[in-house]
């Protein structure tokens, strides 16, 4: 490819409506164009590095024994609502009709519809284990689009189902997906860790997030040196804190005038935060009051509190009136001499306290001396943990201190068992001819927020730095004045080399200043420049530099094909 052909408008301000450098860059580097808020235009730049991820995937999902396939992005509205998620999944769903007043969505996720097509035609275990992906694109409503390709509303999605006669055929589908996932974002280049995490929307058992580690990430999470477990903080289980024994004092119920938060709670009374403890009330959407109770230096995961709670699906803040309608009272609340009426939740290690400071669920007052296994009424609560874990907690697995990180989920495997065939009535005939729901698994990588990732982790003041094997082009070849025909016409045939001997190269050919063409370079972040000036043809030469490193040096012309492979596959050992 020559850059006169090639359509790649570079900006050279950073535009204003971007927030994330990944978004910025791709908007200053000619790679993605606005269309509407949270879709994108690909511009060939991009494009080429998404087909480069797209073909690593690829080739990983065949060689785990994956078949692709394609299935409509507009789906039913009957089979959702057979699954019962129709209603559950939310405005996120963007929905439609036809001319016949028939309802269909644009395809968020692909369960409901892979489930159908395998419950209609796979009739035996013979004809298990089935893996099966697709690379298309995904459609979800976010309430607000931002940060670029990290959360639009349009984007490319690889998904794969795998369909087991039982759970162990599951769990080995399962390992293999996981396996297949490490190899793909090395393959990529990126520094990452699989992290526990929670299913969500999806649902199903247990799941591991591939997230790569960036300080701009939205996610954030927990990782322990010594034995190397990492969990998303939704999902991170924790060890119960268990408090020092004391011995057990009367409760006892004191003013604290203006004392609504636990701050000003601690203030009044003198006690350290680790004695207080605080209340988050929510309500789900069909108006059920959840009251989750923590320790005060301690914050509500609501993940977990969703997971406490059977059929709840969604939360929001809970109105004074319906506190109140059980016997509590907002910024005073406590699980002691509540009404029926709510779902009480405690968590594990406030159970462990003695002698701590809780809210009398009265205004202005406040209940000393709460020791929560003599004072909480056990038959009327549910103990579990709900915390968010935070730096310093033990390690559920070892014990270690454990320490946080921010990353950006770019994949997520699941195990779904029987969730959706037992839904969608999905079965087949066993060895003994008896049916039996397909057990399933759920794996998708994100290509779009892979790209914007690998941007995120790589890149210096001067632009982007790609790792060669997803770069747009791995090699590009500047000739300092292009009118010259002698720099032209040598810094060609080097192209042509390289590109016959199968280097992915660009020759920049445009008729522009050399700052110009060296400045984009940097921005578009080819791993390697080749520059032929006045002096390297004098002395039968190029100068070559490493975008990553900033690495120059000359090399003879009879040597550049074999330095130029060698410098990539170099460039490849380094993450």
């Amino acid at each position: 490819m020559k850059a006169t052909q090639l359509y790649a408008p570079t900006l050279r301000e950073f535009p204003a409506e971007a927030e994330l450098l990944s978004h910025k860059l791709m908007l200053r580097a000619g790679f993605i164009r606005k269309s509407a808020s949270g879709m994108y235009t690909y511009l060939p730049l991009a494009w080429r590095t998404m087909k480069k991820i797209m073909q690593i995937i690829r080739e990983e999902m065949d060689s785990a024994g994956g078949q692709e396939l394609m299935m409509p992005i507009t789906q039913p509205a009957e089979i959702w609502k057979e699954s019962g998620r129709w209603a559950v999944y939310g405005d996120e769903m963007m929905r439609l009709k036809d001319r016949h007043g028939r309802e269909f969505a644009l395809g968020p996720t692909h369960e409901e519809m892979i489930t159908t097509l395998i419950r209609d035609e796979v009739k035996s275990y013979k004809q298990l284990p089935l893996m099966l992906y697709q690379m298309q694109n995904k459609y979800r409503d976010e309430i607000r689009p931002r940060f670029g390709l990290m959360r639009s509303r349009e984007f490319v999605m690889k998904d794969l189902y795998s369909f087991d006669k039982d759970i162990d055929g599951m769990n080995i589908s399962y390992q293999k997906m996981y396996d297949a996932y490490d190899k793909i974002f090395s393959r990529c280049g990126l520094i990452f860790r699989p992290v526990e995490a929670d299913n969500g929307a999806i649902g199903g058992g247990h799941s591991h997030e591939f997230t790569v580690l960036a300080p701009s990430g939205e996610s954030s999470i927990a990782y322990c040196e010594k034995c190397n477990f990492a969990a998303s903080d939704e999902k991170a289980e924790l060890k119960v804190i268990k408090a020092e024994v004391e011995d057990l004092l009367p409760l006892k119920k004191v003013e604290t005038p203006d004392c609504h938060t636990i701050e000003l709670v601690k203030n009044f009374l003198n006690v350290p935060i680790e004695k207080t403890i605080k209340a988050v009330a929510f309500q789900d959407d069909d108006g059920r009051l959840i009251l989750a109770f923590v320790r005060g230096d301690h914050e509500v995961n609501e993940i977990k509190v969703l997971n406490a709670v059977e059929g709840a699906n969604h939360l929001h803040m809970a109105e004074e009136s319906a506190i109140s309608a059980v016997g509590g009272c907002a910024g005073f609340m406590s699980p002691i001499g509540l009404k029926d009426g709510a779902v009480v939740l405690v968590d594990s290690t406030v159970m462990e306290m003695y002698n701590a400071v809780a809210g009398a669920n009265e205004v202005d007052k406040h209940f000393i001396n709460v020791t929560p296994r003599r004072d909480f009424k056990s038959d009327k609560i549910i103990v579990t943990d709900l915390r968010m874990v935070q730096e310093g907690d033990p390690c559920p697995h070892c014990g270690e201190k454990l320490k946080m990180t921010r990353g950006i989920e770019v994949g997520q495997v699941f195990t779904l068992g029987n969730k959706y065939s037992k839904a969608l009535n999905a079965t087949f005939l066993d060895e003994n001819g008896k049916e039996q729901y397909f057990e399933m698994g759920c794996y998708g990588i994100g290509v779009g927020r892979t790209m914007a990732a690998a941007i995120e982790q790589n890149n210096d003041k001067d632009g982007i730095i790609w790792y060669p094997a997803i770069a747009p082009f791995e090699v590009v070849v500047v000739p300092v004045n292009a009118k010259e025909n002698s720099q032209l016409e040598y810094a060609e045939k080097i192209y042509s080399e390289l590109k016959n001997s199968g280097v992915d190269v660009l020759l920049d050919d445009r008729f522009e200043r050399a700052g110009v063409k060296f400045k984009d370079c940097d921005l578009i972040g080819f791993p390697i420049r080749i520059t032929v000036s006045p002096k390297t043809l004098e002395s039968n030469s190029v100068e070559i530099k490493i975008r990553k490193t900033g690495e120059i040096e000359n090399i003879q012309r009879g040597e550049i094909v074999e330095v130029i492979k060698d410098k990539i596959s170099a460039l490849k050992k380094l993450r």
